[in-house]
C-alpha cells in the first residue's frame, strides 16, 4: 500500500524561499505542494480554499504575521496542522503560537531531514519543535513551577494526558488503555475543562511544564 500523500501549503513573503521550499518538498516522496501564499492574509484565504494537510508558514510576514494568520486559520479550522518557521529561537511569539494551537516550530536553518520529520509529526498531530525552541519550552516550564499542580486530575486522566503528550490519537489511547473510545473522549474533555485548556497542543505543553511528560515522550 502506498504511503499517504501529505498536501502542503507554503507561506512566505520571499519568493526565493517559497521556490526553495517547493523544490525541496516536491521531490520528496510522500509530499505534495498544493499551493503558495505570500503573506498572512493570502494564507488564511488559501487555507480555507485548499484545505491542506499541513501549512508550512513563516512567522515574520507583512499584513498578517504567522501568529495572526495561524490564529485566524485555527479559528476557522481548529484541527488545522501548522508548522511555523522562524529565524529566532528567542522570539517570544513562539510561546503564544504554541498556546494558540500551532503544533510545530522550526528554525529556518534546520536541515532538510528535520523539516521532513517535523511535517510528518505535525501531520500526525504531534508537537514538533527545533531543539533550541524545545529547550526554551522546558526553561519556561521551570519558571512556572509555582503554577497550580494538576491536583484536579484523576490518576486515569493524568495517564491519558501523558499519552496525549506522546501524540497518540483517541483511538490509540483507547487501545493502549483497553478502554472504549467514548470513555477516552470523556477523559480528554475533562482534562481540557479542568485545566482550562482549549486544545491538545496546549495539553501537551501543560504536560511538559508540570513534568507529566518529557521531551523523550514527544519522540517515541
Amino acid at each position: 500500500m502506498r504511503d499517504e500523500i501529505i498536501r502542503i501549503l507554503i507561506v512566505d513573503d520571499h519568493p526565493v524561499v517559497r521556490e526553495g521550499l517547493r523544490g525541496l518538498l516536491s521531490f520528496k516522496p510522500g509530499f505534495e505542494v498544493i499551493g503558495e501564499a505570500e503573506d498572512g492574509d493570502e494564507a488564511v484565504q488559501q487555507a480555507a480554499a485548499l484545505k491542506p494537510d499541513v501549512i508550512v508558514m513563516d512567522l515574520e510576514m507583512p499584513r498578517q504575521n504567522g501568529l495572526e494568520a495561524a490564529r485566524a486559520i485555527l479559528a476557522d479550522a481548529p484541527n488545522a496542522r501548522i508548522l511555523l518557521l522562524t529565524s529566532f529561537a528567542r522570539d517570544q511569539r513562539i510561546f503564544t503560537c504554541l498556546d494558540s494551537g500551532v503544533l510545530g516550530c522550526l528554525l529556518k536553518d534546520s536541515a532538510p531531514q528535520e523539516l521532513f520529520r517535523a511535517i510528518r509529526d505535525v501531520h500526525r498531530g504531534q508537537l514538533a519543535l527545533h531543539p533550541a525552541i524545545a529547550r526554551r519550552v522546558l526553561q519556561r516550564r521551570q519558571m512556572t513551577q509555582s503554577e497550580e499542580n494538576p491536583q484536579g486530575l484523576t490518576e486515569r486522566e493524568i495517564e491519558v494526558l501523558r499519552l496525549i503528550a506522546r501524540g497518540l490519537s483517541n483511538q490509540e489511547i483507547a487501545d493502549e488503555l483497553v478502554i472504549s473510545l467514548p470513555t477516552v473522549r470523556t477523559h480528554v474533555n475533562h482534562i481540557l475543562s479542568k485545566l482550562s485548556l482549549e486544545n491538545r497542543s496546549q495539553a501537551i505543553l501543560y504536560a511538559l511544564r508540570h513534568d507529566i511528560a518529557s521531551l523523550d515522550d514527544l519522540c517515541p
